[in-house]
C-alpha cells in the first residue's frame, strides 16, 4: 500500500536475524525493568495490601511507558533521517527518482520502511504492558491510551526525519537540525505547559495546549489512573492524537511536493555551481582560475593551418600555459585537519544548524531564568533531577549528540563517496588521520561545547551551584564531549555499513542517557537505602555490559573495550548512587575516571592497529 520501497522491506526484514533480535531484547529489557522494580519495591517496604500492589502497578507504569516513548522516539526519527541521508552517500536515491514511482511511494515508502522495526517491537510490547494491569492501578484503557500516544509520536517524528533528510543534502546536517527540532518540539510546550506565555494562549489554558502538542505532556496525561476507565481514549490523549498525525501529514505532504525539487541536488546536477561557491571559511574564496593562452617561441596560440604541424601542436590544449590569478591556499602538514577547520567540509548550509542552535540556546537560557525568578514553577515538574538542571538536562543531551553525528559521519561520508580508500593509500600516518578528525570534530562544534558551559556559568554567577560543584560540571562535560566524539570516530572505523555505524554510534550514547534516567526514576519512586539497591540492578548493570562490549568491541575484541564495557554500568550505578547521597566529588572522579579511560581503549586501537580498525587487515582468528 505504500509503493515497492516498503514492500521490499517487508519482505526483506523477517530474514533478518536482528529483526528478531531486536524484538526480543527489547521486550526482555522490559521483563528486566518490571522485575527490578519489584525487588526494589519489596526491598524496601512490606507488601499489606491490595492498595499496594495498585500502587507499585500505576507507579510502575508511569516510568514505562515514557522510556517507551522517548526510545521509540529517537528510534524512528533518526532512522527514518539515516535511511535516506544512506540513500543520497551511496547515490542510489537518483536511481530511485529515475523509476516510475510516484513521490508518494518514495516519501511514505521510506517512512514506513524506516519505522517498520520500531513498530513490530511496539505491537511486541503492548500484551507485556497489558500484564501491569494484574497489579491493579492501570487500568485497560490508560494501556491503550499511552499506545496510541506513542504510536502517533513514532508516525510524526519519521515523517520529521524524511522531510529533514529529503530537504538537507549531508548527513551530518539532517542528524544535527533533526535533534535540534524534536528538542525544540518539546521545549516550546514545556514552556507552554509552564505558563511562560501566559495561562491562557486563544482562551484556552496552557496545560491543555501542551497536553493537545506535547508528546511528554500527552503520555503523562494518558498514563494517570482514571476513577471510571472506558475501552475509548481520554480526551486528553485523543486531542494529542489527531494534532500529531495532522502534522504528520502537512510533514509528509510537504515531503511528496518538494521531494523532486529538493532532489538531486545542485551538488550532483551537472552545468550548476554546486553550494560550495566558497570552499573556505575564512571567506577566501575560490575561484576558477581563467587560463590564458601565450605565445611560446614565437607560435601564435591561436588555431593555425592545417598544414603546419608544429603550430598545430602549439595549439594543442597541452601547450597553453595557465596563470593563476590569486595565490593558492597553503595547506597544513596535516590535510585532515586543514580540511576540517579551513575549508566548508560538511557544506555551507551547515551555518543553518549554527542558527538553530544558538535559537535553541536563547530559549533553555529564558527558562533557566524565568526558573530561577518563580519558585512555584517547579511544581509541575519532576523531582528526580534539580531545577535547575531539567532545562539544562535535554540541551546537554542534543549537543552531545551533534558531537557525536558529526564525528561519525565525518568518517561514514569519507567511506560512501568512496575518498577513504584514497586517504589511506597516502603517505597520511594513523595518528594524523585520527587526530586530525577529532580535532576537526571539536573546531566545527565549537558552539556546542562552548555554550553549555557559558549556561553552567550563569548558573555560578547567579548562585544557584557552587563554585566547586561548577568546576566539576566544567570538567564532567569536557570528558563526555571528548567520549562523544571518541565513540563517534570508534564506530564510523569500525562498521563498514553507514547506517549501522550511525545507528550503533548514537543508539549507544542515547541508551547511555536512557539509563541513567530510568535508573534515577526507579530508584526515586521505590526509594529505599540507595547503598542496599546493588542486588536488584544486577541483571540491569550485566544487560548493559553485554550491549555496551556488542556495540564497542564485537567487531574488534580489545581487552581495553572489555574492561571499559565491564566497568562503566558498574561505575555509572555508582555515580548516580552518589548524586542522590549528594556526594559530588565522587561523582566527577569516577566519571571522568571511567569515560576516560573507555576514550583511551577506544583512541589507542585506533592508532596502534589503525589497519585492523579499518577492516584493511584481519587478525588470524578472523582468517
Amino acid at each position: 500500500m505504500f509503493g515497492p520501497v516498503f514492500a521490499r522491506e517487508a519482505a526483506t526484514s523477517p530474514r533478518r536475524p536482528r529483526h528478531y533480535m531486536q524484538r526480543g531484547v527489547y521486550l526482555t529489557a522490559v521483563l528486566v525493568l518490571m522485575c527490578t522494580a519489584w525487588l526494589l519495591l519489596t526491598g524496601a517496604q512490606l507488601i499489606r495490601n491490595v492498595g499496594d500492589m495498585a500502587r507499585f502497578g500505576a507507579i510502575l507504569f508511569q516510568i514505562l511507558a515514557p522510556i517507551q516513548l522517548a526510545l521509540f522516539t529517537f528510534l524512528a526519527a533518526f532512522g527514518a533521517a539515516s535511511g535516506v541521508s544512506q540513500e543520497k552517500d551511496k547515490r542510489t536515491l537518483l536511481l530511485l527518482l529515475l523509476t516510475r514511482m510516484r513521490n508518494h511511494e518514495l516519501v511514505l515508502g521510506k517512512m514506513f520502511a524506516s519505522s517498520l522495526n520500531v513498530l513490530v517491537m511496539l505491537a511486541a510490547s503492548f500484551p507485556v504492558f497489558l500484564s501491569i494491569t494484574l497489579f491493579g492501578g492501570v487500568s485497560a484503557n490508560q494501556v491503550v491510551s499511552v499506545f496510541a500516544v506513542t504510536l502517533s509520536t513514532v508516525v510524526a517524528a519519521g515523517s520529521l526525519g524524511v522531510l529533514i533528510a529529503f530537504w538537507r543534502e549531508k548527513t551530518f546536517q539532517t542528524l544535527a537540525l533533526t535533534a535540534v527540532v524534536l528538542l525544540m518540539w518539546l521545549g516550546i510546550w514545556e514552556a507552554v505547559q509552564l505558563n511562560l506565555f501566559g495561562a491562557e494562549l486563544l482562551g484556552v489554558k496552557s496545560q491543555t495546549l501542551a497536553a493537545a502538542f506535547s508528546p511528554i505532556r500527552a503520555i503523562h496525561a494518558a498514563a494517570r489512573p482514571e476513577l471510571n476507565p472506558t475501552w475509548l481514549v481520554s480526551q486528553a490523549s485523543l486531542t494529542y492524537l489527531i494534532c500529531s498525525l495532522a502534522g504528520a501529514a502537512a510533514l509528509n505532504v510537504v515531503s511528496i511536493v518538494f521531494v523532486r525539487v529538493w532532489n538531486p541536488s545542485r551538488e550532483v546536477r551537472p552545468g550548476q555551481a554546486s553550494e560550495d561557491g566558497e570552499s573556505s571559511i575564512w571567506s577566501v574564496e575560490n575561484q576558477e582560475i581563467e587560463p590564458e593562452i601565450k605565445q611560446e617561441s614565437g607560435v601564435a596560440a591561436s588555431a593555425p593551418s592545417g598544414g603546419d604541424s608544429e603550430g598545430q601542436r602549439a595549439g594543442h590544449v597541452d601547450a597553453r600555459v595557465r596563470t593563476a590569478s590569486s595565490d593558492s591556499r597553503r595547506v597544513w602538514d596535516n590535510p585532515i585537519l586543514w580540511r576540517e577547520v579551513c575549508t566548508w567540509a560538511y557544506g555551507r548550509k551547515v551555518l543553518i544548524i549554527r542558527f538553530v542552535y544558538l535559537l535553541l540556546f536563547a530559549m533553555v537560557a529564558a527558562a533557566l531564568m524565568f526558573a530561577g525568578s518563580d519558585p512555584d514553577m517547579a511544581s509541575g515538574l519532576s523531582s528526580i533531577v534539580p531545577q535547575s538542571a531539567q532545562p539544562l538536562a535535554p540541551f546537554l543531551l542534543v549537543s552531545l549528540v551533534i558531537v557525536n553525528a558529526l564525528a561519525v559521519t565525518s568518517i561514514t561520508n569519507e567511506r560512501d563517496g568512496q575518498a577513504l580508500d584514497l586517504l589511506l593509500v597516502t603517505d597520511l600516518s594513523p595518528r594524523e588521520f585520527v587526530f586530525g578528525k577529532l580535532f576537526g570534530v571539536f573546531w566545527v562544534t565549537k558552539e556546542m561545547i562552548i555554550l553549555p558551559i557559558l549556561l553552567c556559568a550563569a548558573l555560578w554567577w547567579q548562585d544557584r551551584i557552587s563554585g566547586e560543584n561548577f568546576l566539576l560540571l566544567v570538567g564532567g562535560l569536557i570528558t563526555m564531549n571528548g567520549f562523544a566524539a571518541m565513540l563517534g570516530v570508534h564506530c564510523g572505523m569500525t562498521y563498514a555499513n553507514s547506517r549501522t555505524s550511525i545507528g550503533t554510534s548514537l543508539g549507544t550514547l542515547f541508551f547511555l542517557f536512557l539509563g541513567v534516567v530510568t535508573l534515577l526514576a526507579m530508584m526515586i519512586s521505590f526509594s529505599g537505602s540507595f547503598q542496599t539497591q546493588l542486588t536488584p540492578f544486577l541483571a540491569f548493570i550485566v544487560g548493559g555490559s553485554v550491549g555496551l562490549y556488542a556495540a564497542l568491541g564485537s567487531r574488534n575484541p580489545s581487552q581495553a573495550i572489555l574492561l571499559a564495557a565491564l566497568t562503566l554500568p558498574i561505575a555509572t550505578f555508582y555515580s548516580i548512587t552518589s548524586f542522590l547521597l549528594d556526594h559530588m566529588m565522587a561523582v566527577f572522579l569516577v566519571t571522568v575516571g571511567t569515560y576516560g579511560f573507555t576514550i583511551a581503549a577506544m583512541l589507542m586501537p585506533a592508532i596502534g592497529e589503525f589497519d585492523i580498525a579499518m577492516g584493511r587487515t584481519k587478525t588470524a582468528e578472523e582468517e
